[in-house]
């Protein structure tokens, strides 16, 4: 017999739980099916090497969730209900040089000024104006973040009307790296905002992504780095928490495959195992465009052929999950650790360029782009007494160049140890420090989530051109299939994009707008 609910959402990642907590918190009944035997998609804390040591196994850092009205203004009470806390280092991010020099970022603006003084007076004057227009576009910017997207040509229209507008048009149509030799002269400078720049994913040289810098350091000062106490999946437990206390459940272990339609309408889901979960009111999918042809029967061919041809990002991510028998020690000083992202910086611009070129053609990158945290630094909770934790990363292409994707499960061991190797000439006790370790490649990110297709985090590449109402597609961009009534999208392929953004709002007020209910009244 069919199990029956109002609502039934497909995964569990944190985008489709925030919509189905929503919906839960309105009074209806939801329940959230997961292929994995854990549950929170991108957003989970796991004990991925020995005992007392707890990894966020993809995201680490919840940076853009800060201003959603679900943090901000604590809608559902995941703050004061829910246990949900966070912390926030006054240094969320710091660049280091292979010579020992270092470049943070705070979140007080004259301490900025102040640091990069120490290499150009010209540059830190620069960005001291960088920094108030980043402030002026903020709002803009967040007020598009978690509500559906408007559409692409009246936005852009009304950009069209006013000098600033069209400033900002022109910002964004341009690259990071555009902006950034725009903006600071001096090499150090540059490399160390175009790092920055280049941790969404993209190569700082693609056009379309000249906003970047701007968006990013204004929710650093606005808001700054958000460190979830207790890893990063207590924002998904602590959802899926208040998705139970209303009578819903996460369900893992079901493998879905299509989604029942009937009449024109989704009525519920189909597992892979046979069985048939229903839903009276609307069915939530974190559905893969490329996927989605097979998953909704009747979807009209165009929709489905343009869903499956979106384009899929070239740079994928290696990580390295360890737990550490002591805190690492960095040759530069010790508040390089004080900080949440801690980038190790190659030699020059040039070779930061140049690991995005052979990204782009398919080639093992010559030079590293490592970027780490030390979690337990800032949350002591991650590790035993005495021990720390770490997670790093570097970039890399799906298909191993010695043969194809296949090969990384062979190559894994190798290319972790390269990097360890990489990061002992900035951290004087790596490897020893190191007690155990568990790395993923970008197949294993694939084999964690449907979402990550191919290894791409974001689901499908950021570009210009498939984002805000045209993410994944124009048809697809308001978080509904056209012909399929009551069927909802989430997901990192979504608007706003992948990363910690708590997006399923979005979808939940187009669910409750369908739905006639009062979504007001979370607002507050």
């Amino acid at each position: 017999m069919a199990e029956t609910s109002d609502i039934v959402a497909i995964g569990s990642g944190h985008n489709s739980l925030v919509a189905a907590a929503y919906l839960a918190a309105a009074g209806k009944k939801v329940t959230v099916l997961e292929r994995q035997p854990w549950f929170g998609g991108g957003v989970v804390t796991r004990d991925l090497t020995l005992p007392g040591f707890h990894h966020d196994q993809h995201s680490m850092a919840h940076i853009f969730i800060q201003a959603n009205p679900l943090i901000k203004n604590d809608e559902l009470g995941l703050m004061s209900k829910y246990g949900m806390k966070y912390t926030y280092p006054e240094m969320p991010t710091i660049s280091v040089f292979p010579d020992g020099e270092t470049i943070a970022i705070y979140r007080d603006r004259q301490k900025n000024y102040r640091e990069l003084a120490r290499f150009s007076q010209k540059d830190a004057e620069s960005y001291l104006r960088f920094a108030e227009l980043a402030a002026a576009y903020l709002p803009l910017l967040t007020g598009t973040l978690y509500t559906p997207p408007a559409p692409v040509g009246p936005m852009y229209a009304m950009m069209d009307q006013s000098r600033e507008g069209r400033a900002m048009f022109a910002t964004m149509q341009k690259s990071g790296y555009d902006i950034i030799c725009e903006w600071f002269e001096n090499d150090r400078v540059r490399l160390h905002f175009l790092r920055i720049v280049s941790e969404h994913l993209v190569g700082p040289e693609e056009k379309g992504t000249g906003l970047g810098l701007f968006m990013f350091l204004g929710f650093l000062e606005q808001y700054g780095i958000g460190v979830p106490v207790g890893g990063s999946g207590t924002l998904t437990g602590a959802l899926a928490r208040l998705i139970a206390d209303h009578g819903g459940e996460v369900v893992t272990g079901v493998d879905c495959d299509r989604v029942i339609v009937k009449s024109g309408r989704a009525v519920g889901v189909h597992a892979r195992d046979g069985r048939e979960f229903m839903a009276k009111d609307g069915v939530i999918g974190a559905i893969h465009p490329h996927d989605i042809g097979a998953f909704v029967a009747g979807i009209d061919p165009a929709i489905a052929r343009d869903a499956a041809k979106t384009e899929i990002g070239a740079n994928c991510v290696f990580t390295i999950h360890a737990a550490l028998d002591e805190p690492l020690k960095f040759k530069a000083g010790d508040h390089v650790g004080k900080a949440m992202m801690i980038e190790l910086l190659p030699p020059s611009l040039d070779h930061l360029r140049g690991h995005f070129d052979d990204l782009r053609y398919g080639r093992l990158p010559r030079h590293s782009l490592i970027g780490l945290g030390a979690p337990s630094n800032l949350d002591p909770s991650r590790a035993p007494a005495g021990k720390a934790t770490m997670h790093a990363w570097d970039y890399v292409p799906y298909e191993h160049p010695q043969g194809g994707h296949r090969h990384w499960d062979a190559a894994k061991k190798s290319f972790a140890e390269a990097m360890l190797e990489t990061m002992s000439q900035y951290i004087a006790n790596l490897p020893g420090a190191v007690a155990a370790y568990h790395a993923d490649t970008p197949v294993d990110m694939e084999r964690t989530s449907s979402s990550f297709r191919r290894g791409d985090i974001h689901g499908i590449a950021p570009n210009a051109y498939q984002s805000g109402a045209h993410r994944p597609t124009p048809e697809l961009g308001q978080y509904t299939v056209p012909g399929v009534e009551r069927l909802y999208l989430v997901g990192p392929f979504q608007h706003p994009g992948g990363g910690v953004f708590g997006a399923g709002r979005g979808t939940a007020i187009k669910m409750f707008d369908d739905m006639r209910l009062n979504f007001d009244r979370f607002s507050r």
